[in-house]
Order: C-alpha cells, then structure tokens, then sequence
C-alpha cells in the first residue's frame, strides 16, 4: 500500500522544508504549515501549561492554551493537577474566562451546566426536559494527560506518548539546576506580562538560543548597566556553549561560572549586590545564606528551551502562545523564592523589569527583531533560512552534540524535533 502523500508547500514536500543547515522561509508565512502544527506539534507532544506554584491550593486555577485550543489547569479536591478543556460540553462556550482565580466549581454563564474541579458534570437546570436520555458520567470536561517535574506542569492531547521523564531526557539535569534560584526556598512565579508581536512563533522560538545577536540588539541594555555585569555578559566568543540534548531541546550556557548557583559561593559578591547584601545582612541572615541568596537573585548563566513552547531564560519563564502563522502571544513569568527574603525578591522584581519589562531595555529589542524578521520573510518566494553557523566545530557529546556558545546548534536541533512530528 502507498503512503499518503506528503502536502505540497511551495512546490516541496514538507520533508523537505527543514535540512540540516537552513529552513524553508515558508515555515513562517504558510497559512497551512501553521495549522498542521496545532495538530502535528501541539496535539502530539508534551506542552508545557504552568508551574506548581501557580495553582497551589485546592480550587486555584489558570486559564492556558494547548496550540489554539484553550485549557483550565486547576488543582482537584484531591490535590491532583487537571488539565481540562475549556469548553462546555453542551453548547461549547467556554466555562472559565479569568486568567487565574479560585473557584469551587465552573459553571458554564449561558446554559448553567456546571463542572467539579475534576471535570465532571455535577449539574444541568431543569433536567426534567432531557427525560433520562442525558447521562452526566458520559458528558465531563475533557481532561488532558498530565505529568510534572521540577514543579513544571505538562499536558497532552496523546495518551499513547512516552512518559515525561523520557521526553525531556537529558533537559532534566538542567531544569534541576534552574530551580536552584530560589536560593534554597521554593520558587514561585510571581506575576507576568504578556505581549503580542506580529511574528511566526518559531522565530521567537530560535531567539532563546541566539547569543549571536545579543551584543548588537541590546547594545542599551549592554550600556545600561555596571562594567562590571557589561563585561560579565560579553559571552560571544567565551567559553560556553549550546547543546542539543534531544527531543528539541537545548540549552546555552552563556556564563559557566553560573551554571550551579550553589557552587563556590566564597567568590566575591559583585559590587552591583553590595546593598543587596548589606540588606540581606540587616534581615538578620547569616553570611553563608547572605551569599545563596544574592547568587540566586542574579539568575542562572544559561538559557534552556524546552520545545516546543517554555523556555527556562536566566531569571523568568518565557512562554509562547501561537496565535495565527504571523502572529504570537508572549508570556514573560518573573521567578520570585516564595517565602524569601522581601529583598532578594525585590531586586528580582527591578531585574526583570530592567530587561523583560515593557519599558525594558532587553524584550522590547527582541521583539522589533522578530517583527523585521516576519516582515522579511514576505521577500522572495523560494528562499531558504540559514542555520549553518557553528555547525563546522560542532562535538558529539554525552548527550548530544554542542557548539560555541554562538552556535545555531539549539535552532538546529528544535526544527529537527518539528521534522520529526510533522513527518510522522
């Protein structure tokens, strides 16, 4: 029996789309390739949907999206994080419109049906009118498969996939090392902004392994701040590195010496955290915890994508929502220790500002490049997209294959990944 044949984008298979050096530019601008994505991406892979600390009591929810469809990740009487589809499943409306809350129930505002916290349906007005011919058990919310790790909360559409522990395979040993920036208390999200930019999600996603642009697209950012963090952040050409480590995920290490934020905590602090310190110190901490803290509030020294939609960056989430193929939803989550210091989380606070803020000096830039890109793209009708940078001195590894820290091995390795799912 022949297979089906593969659809025709641009007078090539989508087979074909992705090589090991350059991408189709179509990956941006076809209407078609986007929506076979909702399907062949997003409804076939581990998505990531929020963090424990999101929903940290019973009937604490956020609304989210899988792909385009939209979702309430609530957690159940028992404790249980849920996935549910947020969708009546009488007349479709949906059944919760608030981005996060507390509720004991949802209950749907046109027809009155309402849900238990683990889906089910509980209540219909004026049953009477279906006879016995409605049967609640059959009729809950649609409820995604769910797993976690390292306090982030994935879901699926695909009940036959590979457990998450394997999906993110060798991802793991980093998220642990990212959760080290609570500096010994748990982490918390502690609020988002969320920002549109008329661009294909996929070139915001290549943006979280790019060192190659840093030092040209936050030249303000790199004059905003002390020599001493300018001089730290010059890490194009240093000694890190991007590693492809499988499934589409990657990491970039910009600066090595922050990888553990536990480890040699005897250096000295830098002086941007001296009163910092001297704050911490009149909270009444003791040295060894003084230095923790201040190491944790400046963030890891890598970035690390975890396809196809969370990237854990520095010091904050970032998620990203596609909305249609020119246009995607950014969520930017500033880490916070939950049940810190008020002067650690502070100083987090006016980071995150500095460089992920609206009147930021690091996003903003970001995000003009993104829109020059999509806008770009619109040029020439058979053109190819370059990945090829680095790729000559990439090493295999134990976990994978890495290049110089300006590499596009992580780019590389996350279209791969698209390969293989719209391939399959």
């Amino acid at each position: 029996m022949n297979a089906p044949a593969q659809p025709i984008h641009f007078h090539r298979p989508v087979s074909e789309l992705v090589q090991s050096d350059k991408v189709h530019t179509s990956l941006y601008t076809d209407p078609s390739i986007f929506e076979d994505e909702m399907e062949k991406v997003f409804r076939n892979t581990w998505v990531w949907v929020a963090h424990v600390s999101e929903v940290p009591d019973v009937g604490s929810y956020k609304t989210h999206w899988v792909g385009k469809e939209p979702v309430i990740v609530v957690r159940d009487r028992k404790k249980q994080v849920r996935v549910l589809l947020n969708r009546c499943r009488h007349r479709a409306a949906t059944v919760c419109e608030h981005k996060k809350g507390k509720a004991n129930t949802f209950v749907c505002p046109y027809h009155g049906w309402s849900y238990a916290l683990d889906g089910s349906l509980r209540g219909v007005p004026h049953p009477e009118s279906y006879g016995d011919i409605l049967d609640k058990a059959e009729h809950p919310l649609v409820n995604l498969r769910v797993e976690e790790y390292a306090g982030m909360v994935f879901a699926t559409f695909k009940d036959d996939i590979e457990p998450l522990s394997d999906y993110l395979g060798p991802a793991k040993k980093w998220m642990d090392l990212f959760m080290k920036q609570g500096g010994s208390f748990p982490i918390k999200v502690g609020g988002e902004h969320r920002f549109k930019f008329p661009g294909n999600w996929k070139i915001q996603l290549e943006n979280t392994t790019d060192a190659y642009h840093f030092p040209l697209v936050h030249r303000s950012f790199l004059h905003s701040v002390d020599k001493q963090t300018e001089e730290m952040l010059d890490f194009v050409g240093g000694k890190g590195y991007v590693e492809d480590l499988g499934n589409g995920h990657s990491v970039m290490v910009m600066i090595p010496d922050l990888i553990d934020l536990e480890a040699d905590l005897e250096r000295p602090i830098p002086d941007r955290y001296t009163d910092l310190a001297e704050a911490l110190r009149a909270e009444g901490h003791e040295e060894a915890k003084v230095r923790q803290i201040v190491r944790a509030v400046g963030g890891s020294g890598f970035n690390l994508n975890l396809f196809p939609n969370i990237a854990c960056s520095m010091a904050f989430f970032r998620v990203l929502q596609p909305i249609s193929v020119n246009e995607t939803e950014i969520h930017h989550s500033v880490i916070l220790m939950d049940g810190g210091p008020p002067a650690g989380n502070r100083a987090r606070l006016r980071m995150h500002e500095h460089f992920q803020g609206p009147m930021g000096f690091g996003t903003p830039d970001d995000s003009e490049a993104w829109e020059r890109v999509q806008a770009g793209a619109q040029a020439g009708r058979d053109l190819w997209v370059l990945l090829n940078r680095g790729l000559p001195a990439e090493k295999k590894t134990a976990d994978g294959v890495a290049g110089d820290v300006s590499a596009e091995t992580g780019m590389r390795a996350a279209y791969q990944q698209w390969k293989k799912l719209m391939t399959a």
